[in-house]
Order: C-alpha cells, then structure tokens, then sequence
C-alpha cells in the first residue's frame, strides 16, 4: 500500500470535503470555530441521513413537547399497573365516572389510562341506549350491574348523569324525571361509597371553539367518524342549555363524600396528564411516586365548589360559562 503523503489530510468517512471543506488550523483563526462546527455537523448529519435512508429508515423531527408529554405519560402509566396491583392484591374496589360535552377528551383519557393494564381486572363501560325494557326499570339499575366486584377498576365513559345533561337537553326525559335524578343521584353514590367503593366524578370542560374545532375534525378524518352523531351536530346550537344543566348538576350532586373533579380539556394531552395525576394522589398503593411527583396542576383540575363560583359569575350570559 501506498504511504500517505504528509501534507495530505487523511479523508473523513462522513464528510465530502468537495461540499464541506474541513479547513486547517491556520484558516480557522479567520472564522469563529463555531462556524467551523456547524459545517462539521451538518455535513456528518448530511451523510448520516443518506446512510439511514438506504436502509429504508426515514429522518422524523419530534417536537420537544411530545417527547416530554410521552415520558410523563409512561410514567404514570406504571403507576396506574402499581395500583392495578394493589387493587388486586386488596380486593379494593375504585369506580371512576367522565362525563363532559362532546368532544372533550374523556375517551381519550381513558385509554391512556387503561393502556397497559390487565383487562382482566379492569373495565371500560359505555352503555348505549336503553332498551324498551330498560327504560321500564329503576334509572341506575342497568348501572349496578356495571358496578366492580372486588379488585376491580370500571371507568365509565358516560354514566348515569346523562339524565343530568344531555337527556334533559335533548327532551329524552321529562322535567320530572331529571328533578327525581337530581335529587337521588346523591343519595346512590352516598351507598356506594358507604360500602367501600372509591368514587371519582370527572367532569371535562372544553371550550365552544374547540369543541367546534375537534367536531370538523372528525368530519375529515375517517377513524374518528364514527364519534359523530346527530346529538354531537346539535351540541354547538344547544351549548347554552348545556351550559345552565351543566350548573345545576354540580350544585345538586356535588358533595362532600362524592365531589366532582374539573378537567380543563382545551389542551387534550395536559388534560389526560393531570387527570392521572389527580385519581393517583388521592390513592394509596404500594411503591408510589413522591408526592410531589403526582401534584396536578391546579390550572387544569378545578373543585367542583371553584367551579360553581366560576360560573356564578357568567349566569346571566350562559355563552360565556365555561364547558
């Protein structure tokens, strides 16, 4: 093999010095050793991405944002399998119901949420209309059924307060029987609770432009089509009376023993993470997280109580009430 000459610089295997010239010491006192680096990267990362691409992998930019929501995500989702765990190994029984308009989230909270847990011991029910039989039973029996048995988690998507929303909106009921529910529901969860089941009411709140947002987004999105309904056309021209229901639910069924927990869901990714966090921190299990780990942040998840008197404010212009 031929010797190499002494004043010929030995090639880089990354870089075509034809496009990226590497320049000596005495050149580099004339330009900012910055400038000289940024070449260097640029023409590494140059022949590293024809590389990659021969074997058929494409370069994708990840927005720093979603990288630290994934990570935070996954890590509460270990969490969720330690109290998967704990609920399984102490026949506890946690019962969780999100209600919301349309189009805010609670579905998409609740598969995070359940992502990686054993299905064995934990469900999603989403009851569809009730049967003419049904509709001759008491309200919450076809919810009993649904109930969990010990070392079970349920998440209801929708639950029985559609008789506090969306029914008396649409005139699926009569003024009557939204009254007796109102009056009632406080009374079952109080027997729920008296027997040991932990009780959690999510309420997402989305604002009317963004709901309107995410509805047309369905409407060109082919695996999200099958979310629409006629009722879902309907909730912008109705968001008023959604609104005034939305205020007298809370004010009659939220209690002490059975609150309701605000989820502000403009922000689908922040809302999924601090509605985690919260059921988290108000659970014990073993192995748990520090404490300060699970704080949700206090912009996004609102009492039931501040959430009265923020609309207390707006009653007399329902437009401006928050979602």
């Amino acid at each position: 093999m031929h010797k190499q000459d002494q004043n010929e610089k030995p090639k880089n295997d990354f870089i075509d010095e034809s496009t990226h010239p590497v320049e000596d010491k005495k050149s580099n006192e004339t330009e900012s050793k910055g400038i000289s680096k940024k070449i260097l990267s640029e023409g590494t990362a140059l022949k590293y991405k024809d590389s990659q691409a021969k074997k058929g992998k494409i370069p994708v930019w990840i927005g720093k944002h979603v990288i630290e929501y994934e990570t935070e995500l996954k890590k509460l989702q270990i969490e969720m399998l330690k109290l998967q765990n704990h609920v399984k190994s102490t026949g506890m029984r946690i019962l969780m119901l999100f209600e919301g308009r349309d189009a805010a989230g609670k579905g998409g909270t609740i598969k995070r949420m359940t992502e990686f847990i054993n299905p064995r011991n934990a469900r999603v029910v989403a009851l569809s209309t009730p049967s003419n039989r049904e509709l001759t039973q008491w309200y919450f029996q076809r919810y009993v059924t649904h109930l969990p048995s010990a070392g079970e988690m349920v998440f209801f998507d929708r639950s029985w307060y559609n008789r506090a929303m969306v029914e008396p909106v649409m005139e699926f009921c009569t003024d009557e029987q939204n009254k007796k529910f109102l009056k009632y529901a406080p009374v079952f969860e109080s027997l729920l609770v008296n027997d040991g089941i932990k009780l959690f009411k999510f309420y997402f709140s989305v604002s009317k432009k963004i709901q309107n947002k995410r509805f047309l987004s369905r409407d060109t999105d082919p695996l999200k089509q099958y979310k629409t309904s006629t009722v879902d056309k309907m909730a912008q021209e109705l968001w008023d009376q959604y609104s005034i229901r939305k205020f007298q639910m809370i004010t009659e069924t939220n209690r002490t023993k059975t609150p309701w927990t605000i989820i502000r869901s403009d922000v689908k990714k922040k809302a999924r993470i601090n509605c985690i966090k919260y059921l988290l921190s108000n659970l014990n299990y073993k192995d748990k997280l520090p404490v300060e780990e699970l704080i949700p942040d206090p912009e996004i998840v609102i009492s039931g109580i501040d959430e009265l008197k923020i609309m207390e404010k707006f009653l007399f212009d329902p437009s401006k009430l928050p979602g």
